[in-house]
């Protein structure tokens, strides 16, 4: 769900910025899309961070983000040092 679920796309680790690891990404997932979440199709975004590195992670944490419109914009991504999911933030 890069927009696209796809099973190809590798794992990367995130990147180290200051003391935090945290990736940035931009998404623009449609409502269709998106709506694969409910189906029980999709668990997974694949996208590329803004390094161009091909990222995944759960499509749960995107829940406080959907609109009638899908997910759109730009987050930051914070894990901990285990690389496990910490917080995400909408980008403005």
């Amino acid at each position: 769900m890069s927009s696209q679920e796809s099973s190809s796309s590798t794992n990367m680790s995130p990147s180290m910025i200051g003391s935090k690891r945290q990736l940035l990404v931009t998404l623009s997932i449609s409502a269709e899309d998106y709506l694969r979440v409910y189906q029980g199709v999709a668990k997974k975004v694949y996208a590329k961070d803004h390094h161009g590195r091909r990222v995944s992670f759960p499509v749960n944490i995107l829940q406080p983000y959907v609109t009638h419109q899908g997910v759109h914009g730009s987050f930051t991504i914070y894990f901990d040092d285990n690389n496990r999911f910490k917080d995400i933030r909408r980008v403005v």
